[in-house]
């Protein structure tokens, strides 16, 4: 039996239909069945429109992957937002939020992470994912220290590299939330201050 025929829509909601359908099929069935041709399926329309959509299974998968951690970096910036701004205040801000991402992301969050590896597109979006995330640790933590911009995005990848390392062991249960997030946040201080390098709070109001 053919599926129901779906009714025509604008560009943008057939776009947030499919990937909304798209990430139903991961929740239900796993990344393995998720090709254009059954998400088309699934969401009564033409194989050609999945494709015009997302041009190859990588592309959908990226695109579900951004939607996840897009919304990541949303609460990141809101927490931000509301933080004191001192230096140990958004270290502590900035290690629970890596941690609550891995956690609240859910299995299909990793689940689509996994079908990506050794992909090429893939490659290249996750090089893009870690531009993007140094230059908001930069921006966040550029206040707090009289580093250069280049030594200062240097120490962003390190610091990101080691949140990702404590939130594998966080997720294998060799360590809990709350002393990754709490170990994470140690590390950006003494990071930021390993060579006097922090700036004095009254110099950072009386900039």
């Amino acid at each position: 039996m053919n599926a129901p025929v779906a009714k025509r829509l604008p560009k943008e909601l057939r776009r947030d239909q499919l990937l909304e359908t798209a990430r139903e099929i991961v929740r239900e069935e796993g990344t393995d069945v998720l090709t254009l041709g059954y998400l088309a399926e699934r969401a009564g329309v033409s194989k050609p429109i999945a494709y015009e959509h997302f041009g190859t299974r990588s592309g959908l998968l990226i695109a579900l992957y951004r939607g996840i951690d897009e919304k990541q970096v949303n609460v990141l910036l809101e927490a931000l937002d509301r933080t004191p701004k001192t230096l140990e205040d958004v270290a502590r801000t900035m290690g629970e939020a890596y941690m609550r991402c891995y956690r609240s992301a859910g299995p299909e969050w990793h689940a689509i992470s996994a079908a990506l590896k050794g992909d090429e597109e893939m490659e290249s979006f996750q090089q893009e994912l870690l531009d993007g995330y140094v230059e908001l640790y930069c921006n966040a933590l550029q206040p707090y220290c009289s580093l250069p911009r280049k030594e200062l995005r240097l120490r962003c990848v390190g610091i990101i590299g080691a949140g990702e390392a404590l939130a594998h062991g966080m997720l294998r249960k060799r360590s809990s939330a709350a002393a990754s997030a709490a170990a994470l946040g140690a590390l950006i201080v003494s990071w930021l201050r390993s060579s006097g390098d922090t700036l004095p709070a009254a110099r950072k109001k009386a900039g």
